[in-house]
C-alpha cells in the first residue's frame, strides 16, 4: 500500500529504509523524499516507524561503522586570530589617493 502518493513510496519501502537505519520521518525523507512534498504522509510514516528500537542507534552504540549516506563526523578547524589572517591576506588593489 502506498504511504506517499506524491513520490509513490510504499509501506514496504519505508520499512526497508527503517531496517537500514532510518529511525525518524526526517531520515525517511532523506532516503526517499517521502513526506517532503505535501506532508500528508508524515503521520503514517511515524506510525510505521513506531516507538520501537532503532537499528541504526543500536549499531552506533555497538561501535559499528555508520551506514552509507550517514552524516560525516564534524571536523574541528584550527582557531586562527583575525589579525593573523589579515596579515597573511594579499593586499587588495585600492586606488591610491592623489
Amino acid at each position: 500500500m502506498y504511504v506517499c502518493s506524491c513520490f509513490g513510496i510504499t509501506e514496504q519501502q519505508v520499512r526497508d529504509h527503517a531496517d537500514t537505519g532510518a529511525c525518524t520521518p526526517r531520515q525517511i525523507a532523506s532516503a526517499c523524499k517521502a513526506g517532503t512534498d505535501c506532508g500528508g504522509c508524515v503521520r503514517r510514516i511515524q506510525a510505521l516507524l513506531g516507538r520501537g528500537a532503532c537499528p541504526r542507534r543500536e549499531l552506533i552504540e555497538s561501535g559499528a561503522p555508520e551506514p552509507l549516506g550517514a552524516q560525516p563526523p564534524a571536523v574541528e578547524l584550527p582557531v586562527v586570530a583575525v589579525a593573523e589572517v589579515v596579515a597573511q591576506a594579499a593586499p587588495v588593489g585600492l586606488p591610491e589617493a592623489a
